[in-house]
């Protein structure tokens, strides 16, 4: 016959049971609450402390830990870790002044091999030359300390961000013209208002695109069925981490900046004879007399030799404004796609590439039904004024 329990039973209101089978069950909770709330609760339900021992594959005195810390402070409570116990190590605002300036500077000119510092690397140079520096305590400075301290003065000497310097001496010019078109255009978006056709000054009607390739999207599917959130407990979806890879398509497309219409192709590649598809495409929307303007970069499918060859079928159709070398910026529809890649294509999942096409279209389709003017509005006052 067993022994009688001598332990207190855990008392759980209802709101508590509640949230501890929450917790239980929750996919994204520490595994550590994860386990406690699951002991709890067991116990609550009449487990005995070996047998949880067993269920738990630990031992008894971990369950004991558990269940004395709910009697004594709470369940809910007892969940959280307990704060770190022990003397504080103290850093000097010296020390740490020094250890930021050390930051800062390459490893490689102190004599590493590495380029960029890792906390671990830091810490080593810290514990060797702290000391010898007038700050002793740092003698044995560990790499969360170094982690924490670096995370204090908002650095990451481990991390690099690019930027790319101008390398286009003509930068100032070729922007003054992109600005100019976009000044051009939001005279012709007025005319439009009052009721006038998109004509020039001389009488020419007008249609201005912003033109370019978004490339590399990938066709990416699913190895299992996404989980629904469920409310109350898993308030997002949840996704198998695997998997497919069904290839990549190229999206081909025309920004029309008076009615917001998108101009589209969805090919395998974007070579001259995709970018030429496009531009047969955007011919046929337009009547005859229509003269259209295209900003659009200087990728080698716009100045090719078959790009010029269709041209002169097309005399005096088309009119190209490239944006200067690194300026893909000052192309609106670059603001297009990235509008495009946090709706339909965020956490896309399709069986096949057809089928990404046929929902890509079908998006652009809705657009069109209901299109969107993007305006640029960035320097475009200053451009105006001078």
């Amino acid at each position: 016959m067993g022994r009688t329990p001598i332990r207190a039973k855990l008392v759980l209101d209802a709101e508590a049971r509640s949230k501890l089978e929450i917790i239980a069950k929750s996919r994204t909770e520490g595994q550590a609450r994860i386990e406690r709330a699951k002991v709890l609760l067991a116990y609550y339900a009449g487990e005995r402390v070996t047998a949880l021992a067993e269920a738990f594959q630990t031992n008894r005195p971990k369950i004991e830990r558990i269940l004395n810390r709910a009697l004594e402070m709470g369940a809910l409570a007892s969940l959280e870790d307990r704060p770190g116990r022990g003397r504080k190590p103290e850093i000097t605002a010296e020390a740490r002044a020094w250890l930021i300036a050390v930051a800062c500077t390459k490893p490689v000119d102190l004599g590493y091999p590495e380029e960029l510092w890792a906390t671990r690397t830091l810490a080593l140079h810290a514990r060797k030359h702290g000391p010898e520096a007038g700050h002793p305590c740092l003698a044995k400075l560990g790499r969360g300390t170094v982690s924490k301290l670096l995370t204090g003065a908002e650095l990451r000497p481990h991390k690099i961000e690019y930027y790319l310097e101008r390398r286009d001496p003509e930068f100032d010019t070729k922007m003054a013209q992109i600005l100019m078109v976009y000044r051009e255009v939001q005279v012709l978006q007025e005319k439009l208002q009052s009721g006038d056709k998109a004509e020039t000054d001389e009488g020419q009607l007008m249609a201005v695109l912003s033109l370019d390739e978004k490339p590399g999207i990938q066709a990416i599917g699913k190895v299992a069925s996404d989980l629904p959130p469920v409310p109350g407990r898993h308030p997002s979806n949840g996704r198998d981490y695997e998997y497919k890879r069904h290839g990549t398509l190229s999206l081909l497309a025309g920004l029309d900046l008076l009615t917001g219409k998108v101009h589209a192709c969805i090919e395998e590649r974007h070579r001259s004879l995709e970018f030429t598809k496009l531009l047969e495409k955007i011919h046929q929307a337009y009547s005859p007399e229509t003269r259209i303007l295209i900003v659009l970069d200087n990728h080698s499918a716009h100045i090719s030799k078959e790009t010029q060859a269709y041209l002169k079928t097309r005399p005096n159709r088309f009119e190209f404004v490239f944006t200067p070398k690194h300026g893909s910026w000052l192309n609106l529809v670059e603001v297009f796609f990235a509008k495009m890649t946090k709706t339909i294509l965020r956490g896309i999942r399709v069986a096949s590439k057809a089928e990404l096409k046929a929902r890509i279209m079908r998006y652009l389709q809705d657009l069109n039904a209901d299109p969107v003017v993007f305006r640029w509005r960035y320097k475009l006052e200053e451009e105006s004024v001078s």
